[in-house]
């Protein structure tokens, strides 16, 4: 890729956040991500998002298997420069991970798996939720200053895609638990001679009683069918 000036890297961002935009669910906006950052991150040859929430990781987007791989050693080993970017740092650069010595473990698992270099940028995503945009490379000094002044700007807008993203999903949920609501409160409507109020009510009940939620109570009550009781 050739240089950029912030200008050129503005326009840039411009488009790709347009593109993420139109995503229909979280997962095409992260694998979106992911693929934009391989593309117009220099040096980078792989790259995912690694999700944190709470001592779960989850590991999306990921552009080949060693993303993952290397997400699943750092939950085991509870070291790694993801792990580093997502909880702790804003960024971290690991150039020749033959010479590094913050993750001891981690190196030497990585450097088994053909990573040289590795690039994280903090990625904010919910008060309980921590994540990591990670990029690596199979040679050393892979990652140069514009590869860092790239993957901030474009970490920046991927939290915005994905804090988006997640507020259409979780939009299009509740609309689809309303209606799955007011179907289970026709069918009791219909099937005891109660009014909305009462079905409501019962609902509740039956929610509160069984220790489910509300939505999976009448999605349970539509499946079983207008002649079920």
């Amino acid at each position: 890729m050739t240089s950029l000036d912030h200008e050129d890297l503005g326009r840039l961002m411009a488009d790709v956040a347009r593109g993420w935009a139109v995503s229909s669910d979280l997962d095409t906006t992260l694998r979106g991500i992911t693929d934009t950052a391989v593309s117009m991150i220099p040096g980078a040859d792989s790259a995912d998002i690694l999700m944190i929430v709470g001592k779960r990781f989850e590991s999306h987007g990921s552009t080949s298997d060693l993303p993952e791989q290397m997400d699943a050693l750092q939950q085991r080993l509870g070291e790694g420069p993801c792990v580093d970017a997502a909880l702790d740092a804003r960024m971290t650069r690991s150039n020749d991970l033959t010479d590094e010595r913050r993750w001891p473990r981690f190196t030497r698992h990585a450097l088994d798996a053909g990573v040289r270099s590795t690039l994280s940028f903090q990625l904010y995503t919910g008060n309980h939720t921590s994540g990591a945009l990670n990029l690596f490379a199979k040679t050393r000094h892979a990652f140069d200053d514009e590869s860092v002044l790239i993957g901030e700007v474009l970490a920046a807008h991927a939290a915005i895609a994905i804090a988006a993203a997640r507020t259409a999903e979780q939009l299009l949920s509740a609309v689809a638990s309303r209606d799955m609501i007011g179907q289970a409160k026709g069918m009791l409507m219909e099937r005891f001679g109660i009014d909305a109020a009462q079905a409501f009510a019962m609902l509740t009940k039956l929610s509160q009683d069984s220790n489910t939620p509300l939505a999976d109570v009448a999605t349970k009550i539509v499946e079983l069918g207008p002649d079920r009781r």
